[in-house]
């Protein structure tokens, strides 16, 4: 657990990740990704699965899970709305690196679509490398694929 400015980030629940769909625009604006949410995840790797909570409720989760190769894998990272720009995001991220190390991840890896410029550039400044994979996604649907060595050791604002 990680307590920072009156955020806890702990693992995640059933209830939080109810919370989370409940409030998805918060999240994730317009785009409806709720499909991408899996209960499962938090069901079968809770302890990589983890949301930063205050006193006014989850400001941002991440949900991801270690592979038998040793990846930390990243599925889903949002902070929201009212939550951007305090580093909250790199945070989330220092948590799941720590608890992926602890199952035995050597490297981390995350994926977004090539036009979510914002991802992009938020991967990259924690040093990840990004490759364009054509058809990563199926037949015309090229990705950005993050890949970056553990540790992670990132500066917050």
């Amino acid at each position: 657990m990680i307590g920072i400015m009156g955020i806890r980030i702990a693992p995640a629940g059933v209830a939080d990740f109810h919370q989370v769909l409940t409030d998805h625009s918060r999240f994730w604006g317009e785009r409806d990704l709720r499909s991408l949410h899996l209960l499962a995840l938090v069901q079968e790797f809770g302890s990589t699965c983890l949301v930063a909570r205050a006193e006014d409720g989850i400001r941002g989760y991440i949900f991801g899970f270690v592979t038998p190769d040793g990846t930390g894998y990243v599925h889903l990272i949002a902070t929201r709305d009212d939550a951007r720009g305090i580093g909250l995001g790199r945070r989330l991220y220092t948590a799941f690196a720590e608890a992926a190390e602890r199952h035995g991840a050597q490297q981390l890896k995350a994926i977004t679509s090539i036009e979510n410029t914002g991802s992009i550039a938020f991967h990259r400044s924690l040093g990840f490398d990004t490759k364009i994979v054509d058809d990563y996604n199926g037949p015309g649907r090229a990705m950005a694929v993050f890949r970056r060595d553990l540790p992670l050791n990132v500066s917050w604002p």
